[in-house]
């Protein structure tokens, strides 16, 4: 079981309130991601579940009890830190087993737990090697081989991949959602990355200035934001958010349209701009426009290797049944 619930959890850092009044249910076996830009209270609110830093007032509950008073090593879980903190001098063998050892555990357990974590995280191999013979990604494995053993109600990951060069934050993002599918167990992720959210997790609160601004599937967050601060942190490139006349003629102060959800088109579009910096990826091309008449530049997402370059005329029409309404304070008109 590791279902966490945190009730009217707040914390202060002297006269400083960085999160205030927070309720939050994450369930038994949900891969949950907290996502948001830097700032934003997401690893603090990481350190209050693992017990790292005290919260200020209100309560944590592990599996239904009270841990807000509980020392880390008490409360069953597991974290893994953006830095590996391995032991150089010891062995991949021993830098796993180091929490059983310190917990005493009997010699026969604790390689079994050893070896089958090695087995999970396809290190069965280099079980004798020390951490400089590991490429990052395989010591980041190590650092997570480490949590595995302790066999805890939920892991905790504090930006794990930010280490890594690009390509091997993609495979360990895929290691570690595999590793969701395998353990079933409870998963929190912190991140500012909202690719790694949005691929990675079963739930995901949106956090700014320690405030939640959303909770849900990746899904409901990128199809209904429920503000303009959601609407423009989910999906890559971000929403184009408008305001102006042209907000005023879907009776709102601010409206949104997705770069997918504009249609490069020959002649008689809606809009009518300049290309500025064109973005060609091969399977994507990524236009930023301007001179379109909005007040904004905008960007659009076109399939496949679009031959337009800078300077070019570009004509595009937005999808009306894509475009998402904001009200004065920026909430979600439905």
């Amino acid at each position: 079981m590791g279902q966490i619930q945190l009730k009217q959890v707040t914390k202060s850092f002297g006269e400083v309130q960085v999160i205030p009044p927070l309720d939050l249910t994450i369930e038994d076996g949900e891969f949950t991601v907290f996502v948001g830009p830097s700032g934003c209270g997401k690893s603090t609110l990481l350190r209050l579940i693992a017990g790292l830093e005290d919260i200020s007032s209100g309560h944590i509950e592990i599996d239904g009890k009270d841990a807000t008073d509980l020392v880390p090593a008490k409360r069953g879980l597991a974290m893994v830190f953006q830095s590996y903190a391995l032991y150089p001098h010891m062995s991949v063998r021993k830098n796993i087993a180091f929490p059983l050892r310190m917990a005493k555990m009997d010699q026969a357990e604790i390689t079994r737990r050893v070896e089958s974590a090695a087995s999970v995280l396809n290190l069965t191999d280099y079980l004798d090697r020390r951490p400089g013979q590991l490429s990052g990604g395989q010591r980041q494995r190590v650092a997570i081989g480490r949590a595995i053993v302790r066999e805890p109600a939920a892991f905790l990951f504090d930006e794990p991949l930010s280490n890594l060069d690009a390509a091997l934050r993609v495979g360990m993002r895929l290691e570690i959602s595999e590793l969701h599918k395998r353990l079933e167990t409870t998963m929190i992720y912190v991140t500012h990355d909202q690719v790694e959210a949005m691929t990675m997790a079963d739930k995901i609160v949106v956090l700014q200035a320690g405030v939640i601004e959303q909770v849900g599937s990746p899904l409901e967050l990128y199809r209904a934001p429920r503000n303009t601060f959601v609407a423009g942190f989910i999906g890559s490139p971000k929403m184009n958010l408008l305001t102006g006349a042209e907000a005023a003629k879907y009776d709102a102060t601010t409206i949104g349209i997705r770069p997918e959800h504009i249609d490069v088109v020959e002649a008689d579009g809606a809009w009518q701009g300049t290309v500025g910096v064109a973005e060609h990826l091969g399977s994507d091309t990524f236009f930023h426009i301007h001179n379109t008449g909005l007040a904004e530049t905008i960007t659009v997402r076109a399939i496949g290797d679009v031959n337009l370059k800078h300077g070019d005329t570009i004509h595009l029409t937005p999808r009306a049944e894509e475009i998402h309404r904001f009200d004065g304070q920026g909430l979600r008109i439905e």
